[in-house]
């Protein structure tokens, strides 16, 4: 026997072959500390270079002469390791190959450390398929030896008795930009550095994905700004942008779009059975990033993995689907790294990367797929909750109705418009994003009209939301003639008694009273309330919206105390009818204190404030719309109270807060900036006060344009004056839109 030896032939190195931190992790556990090395289980998606990297670190080892013998096993079955062992066995101690399971008996024994044996070796089993494969095959531990496993599953059984797990993921951007310029550079192609970057990002940087690109734009001879359009073109499936099988690079075995079809089918059988391909198809339609387990555990969910549990004998006598069904199917899509499962981390619980999940929706049949986008829609819709209290759900559900949206617009409007798109239009809206809300709004009211018609009622509700986010962004004059031309075809095509007409004639008064018609918005008010009554009856929640309209607009026009008496008795019919932690209760609650602090009663309004915020705070979290713009009046009435150094601080503090929830760009955010100006200049400091306001004229200007009524504002009245009446009228308008009105 010859040494050093080495059983098996390693893959040949990639071109272009990347040295990533994984190697360097896997080369700092071989130097080890004097005691024996622990095995190595390298585990990620398939296609993220797992076995490359086992390989660069298997021939590293032996071209610096570091190992005495090397034994490569493809571990596809517990066979292809036997037989592995066998050959090793034979060549090293002259077994005998035909009696297979006693020669790897040998081939162990003979891996065990011994004071005669100090050969240095490595075993590595690569692409393991079953952790069961390797029981009673593990390799000892050893001084002297180390194994390194590469595997797709994350099961338990791969941990402990000195077996370290070491996940693998995906390129960084800077490893993938660089295996893009040198991929490209070899084939004398050079691509602007902003592409490849875009590139990388497309491919979610796979790196099988970025080498079957390369060979692709290559032989087809695309530049890379071309060959990104055509693999974003939704018309095409991903293998019409990828090598055919005869064209992979690096002697791949397989395409990217066929890359996960044995993991795919491994955690099918797993428990509960036949859940899992129908569990990752639902994930496939969601956010990549992050899908929120409330949704994947909907009724809606339950409901689409029973009725599409995959087939076969292993899979009967399988009975209602329950959420810990569905959990359980997530866990075995989890241990084969098809998906990230987290449990921890219920608003992200899971995450697909994006080409598998383009795989999935590739093999839909059209009809299929259609379904599978309403199922996850349904989904989305029971996951998401009455009142956003949790702004980081709400941020999570639009974001997975967005991706559903890009992947499957036409099955959201047929055979009508969805209920996920219009409440992701009021989600954003509610979060403070109105010029988002308005321009999702815009979107989904033509695409509407465009795909059912003119006159469908989910057109007109679309053009009632729209209306609102376009008040909402300062246009009221606008919004006031989109809801008169609104309300026209509402009384020619559903009535004027309709719900939705009365509905559009309280948004017309309404906006035409922001335009400056007070007189004629409570003129209309009046009558809209008297129909409303007859309609609807005196205690229907459109009934006490338009009596809130009605006493804000008569506190507009002078009559503050008369405003809070009309908010106080219709603060009692309101905790009546609806409760006292009802939204509108709440928003009720915070009109009466700012009716009578504007009445004289300044202290009294802070106080009550004060116990708004905290019921607020409870009912619907600390960062909710309503909540921000309830901390904003209370530091407003504690200025007003003789206080301005205390609301100076509260907005200093609701400042930050916004920019984190908001974003610095925001109305609220950008208003909260001239208050806090105003009463740290009320508070002594007249010179700073000025220089904020000058920054915040500019950021007006750039944000909201030169002619938006907060730039106006801004630049022409009193800054103390605005400040605080901004906080009132965004609290309003938010409540206004989400009651209705």
């Amino acid at each position: 026997m010859t040494w050093p030896h080495q059983v098996g032939v390693l893959p040949r190195e990639a071109d272009c072959f990347q040295d990533r931190a994984t190697a360097r992790e896997l080369s700092h556990g071989a130097d080890g500390n004097g005691t024996a090395a622990p095995h190595h289980v390298v585990v990620g998606l398939g296609g993220v270079g797992k076995t490359q990297l086992a390989a660069h670190h298997a021939r590293t080892l032996w071209q610096t002469e570091q190992l005495d013998l090397l034994v490569w096993v493809t571990a596809a079955s517990r066979d292809a390791v036997v037989t592995g062992y066998a050959q090793a066995a034979a060549e090293i101690l002259g077994a005998d190959p035909a009696g297979p399971e006693s020669a790897a008996r040998s081939f162990l024994a003979w891996l065990e450390p011994k004071p005669a044996n100090e050969r240095r070796w490595l075993v590595v089993l690569d692409d393991l398929a079953d952790p069961a494969d390797l029981r009673n095959l593990w390799p000892p531990a050893s001084n002297h030896g180390r194994t390194l496993v590469t595997t797709r599953r994350r099961d338990a059984a791969l941990t402990g008795h000195g077996r370290r797990v070491v996940p693998m993921g995906l390129f960084t951007e800077d490893e993938a930009a660089a295996y893009l310029t040198t991929s490209l550079a070899a084939h004398d192609r050079h691509e602007p550095a902003d592409q490849l970057l875009g590139l990388a990002d497309d491919l979610g940087h796979l790196p099988l994905a970025l080498s079957q690109a390369v060979a692709y734009l290559t032989d087809v001879d695309l530049d890379c700004a071309t060959y990104r359009r055509r693999l974003c073109d939704r018309a095409r499936s991903l293998s019409d942008a990828l090598p055919d099988p005869s064209g992979l690079p690096d002697d791949q075995a397989t395409t990217v779009a066929a890359a996960w079809s044995l993991s795919i089918e491994s955690a099918d059988r797993l428990p509960p059975a036949g859940l899992a391909r129908p569990m990752l198809q639902l994930a496939s339609m969601l956010d990549p990033n992050g899908i929120p387990i409330a949704v994947l555990t909907s009724p809606p969910a339950l409901d689409h993995l029973a009725r599409h549990r995959s087939a076969g004998p292993e899979h009967t006598g399988a009975g209602e689907i329950t959420a810990p069904d569905a959990t359980q199917a997530l866990r075995a899509l989890h241990r084969l790294s098809l998906i990230d499962h987290t449990p921890d981390s219920p608003h992200h619980t899971v995450r697909v990367h994006q080409l598998l999940q383009r795989a999935i929706r590739d093999r839909l049949p059209a009809g299929r797929h259609d379904q599978l986008a309403r199922a996850a829609a349904d989904a989305l819709i029971a996951a998401w909750p009455e009142v956003e209290r949790d702004t980081a759900l709400a941020q999570a559900l639009r974001a997975s109705t967005e991706a559903l949206t890009l992947h499957a617009e036409d099955a959201l409007y047929q055979p009508d418009t969805h209920p996920a798109l219009i409440r992701t239009g009021l989600s954003l809206g509610e979060a403070g994003q109105v010029a988002a809300a308005r321009h999702h709004m815009q979107h989904v009211a033509n695409t509407t009209r465009h795909r059912l018609s003119a006159d469908h009622p989910d057109t007109l509700t679309a053009r009632s939301h729209l209306g609102s986010w376009q008040g909402a962004t300062g246009d009221a004059a606008g919004a006031a003639t989109a809801f008169e031309e609104l309300l026209a075809d509402l009384e020619r095509v559903l009535g004027p008694d309709h719900p939705a007409t009365l509905v559009s004639r309280g948004k017309l008064a309404y906006w035409r009273g922001e335009a400056g018609d007070a007189a004629g918005a409570a003129t209309a008010f009046e009558e809209l309330l008297a129909d409303r009554v007859r309609v609807l009856g005196p205690d229907h929640p459109d009934t006490l919206i338009t009596r809130g309209n009605l006493a804000f607009l008569r506190g507009e026009a002078g009559d503050a105390a008369g405003a809070a008496t009309a908010f106080e008795e219709l603060l009692a019919d309101r905790v009546r009818v609806l409760g006292p932690d009802h939204p509108d209760t709440l928003c009720t609650r915070g009109n009466l204190a700012s009716w009578r602090g504007k009445a004289g009663d300044a202290a009294g309004a802070a106080r009550a404030f004060e116990e708004l915020l905290a019921d607020l705070e409870r009912v619907l979290g600390p960062d909710h719309a309503d909540t921000l713009c309830a901390r904003g009046n209370l530091a407003s009435w504690h200025g007003e109270a003789g206080d301005a150094a205390g609301a100076a601080t509260a907005f200093e503090e609701l400042l930050t807060d916004l920019e984190r929830v908001l974003g610095p760009d925001h109305p609220a955010t950008l208003s909260t900036r001239g208050n806090l100006a105003y009463w740290r200049g009320e508070a002594g400091g007249g010179s700073g006060a000025a220089t904020a306001f000058e920054e915040l004229l500019a950021d007006l200007e750039r944000v909201l344009g030169p002619d938006h009524p907060d730039t106006l504002g801004t630049r022409n009245d009193p800054a103390y004056w605005r400040g605080r009446r901004r906080w009132r009228l965004i609290t309003n308008r938010i409540r206004s839109v989400i009651s209705g009105e």
